[in-house]
């Protein structure tokens, strides 16, 4: 890539260095005006006009390759000075950095429960049937119900870690340098979260399921529509609970890891290993 990169520098330089690198002097007569002498030199990258003066610096030819390289391996102003892979490594660490934190704080009793910004609550697309429920006066069922449907999230978020990890090593060097000069504070979750969560779903819903069937939760989920379905009048439902739990559950991982990723971005503080340092630390100063 930094072969190409280059290379593209040099033809950049050369089609520069033909049209503005002119050497020596033009002086001639326009009118009453008056004279007007123009200098252009091409190694200097000086312009001047006399007779209506202008006075302007053009960048050389040498000065469009730096430019370029820099682009290309992190030298320039405002990314720092640090390689391609650096910046891959540093996008990967700062998400697996994440994903622990997230995984930790998510893995205990509560972890979800309690957390109004995570908690997953009775699915929102058969929402009716909570509101019904409550208003006959069986609210207990549909509050035990949301809570073992986050205590199956709780019980099985530990799972999720390795294949969130095994998801991050597969990040390009393309992708990651794309991500780590972004200046939005989540980029990099939200990259993962885009390329990775249906392969996420497939791979975590077993055990979502499991842990459904041990927190009580698809017995509870079987009470409610069986006692829903049978109310006059109303339209039958059928929800694919472990799907709904597992998207909840790693749409929270991913806010977790998202805070945390901006963490590292702001604060110095959260950046705790030399690569984090580095690559963030030149961007972020």
């Amino acid at each position: 890539m930094k072969s190409i990169a280059l290379l593209l520098a040099l033809l950049v330089s050369i089609s520069y260095t033909a049209s503005a690198q002119k050497i020596g002097t033009k002086t001639g007569t326009t009118g009453s005006s008056g004279s007007t002498t123009t200098t252009t030199t091409g190694t200097t990258g000086t312009s001047t006009t006399t007779g209506g003066t202008k006075t302007g610096t053009t960048k050389t030819g040498t000065g469009v390759v730096t430019d370029v390289i820099n682009t290309v391996t992190g030298g320039g102003s405002g990314t720092g000075n640090f390689t391609q892979t650096e910046a891959a490594n540093a996008i990967k660490e700062a998400l697996t950095k994440g994903i622990t934190a997230g995984v930790n704080k998510v893995s205990v009793t509560d972890g979800y429960f309690k957390n109004t910004a995570i908690k997953i609550p009775f699915p929102t697309q058969v929402k009716t049937i909570e509101n019904t429920l409550r208003s006959v006066g069986m609210g207990s069922l549909v509050d035990n119900f949301v809570k073992s449907i986050n205590r199956a999230a709780e019980s099985s978020a530990k799972q999720a870690g390795p294949i969130f990890v095994n998801a991050i090593t597969k990040m390009t060097i393309n992708d990651a340098i794309n991500i780590v000069g972004n200046q939005q504070p989540d980029a990099a979750t939200r990259f993962l979260e885009r390329t990775t969560t249906e392969q996420l779903v497939t791979s975590f819903k077993p055990s979502i399921k499991t842990a459904l069937d041990k927190s009580l939760a698809t017995k509870y989920w079987k009470d409610i529509t069986t006692y829903y379905n049978k109310i006059p009048f109303v339209s039958k439902v059928s929800t694919d609970l472990p799907d709904y739990v597992t998207r909840k559950a790693i749409s929270g991982l991913f806010y977790m890891v998202a805070q945390e990723e901006a963490k590292i971005r702001k604060d110095p503080a959260a950046r705790t290993t030399d690569i984090l340092q580095k690559v963030f630390g030149g961007i972020f100063k």
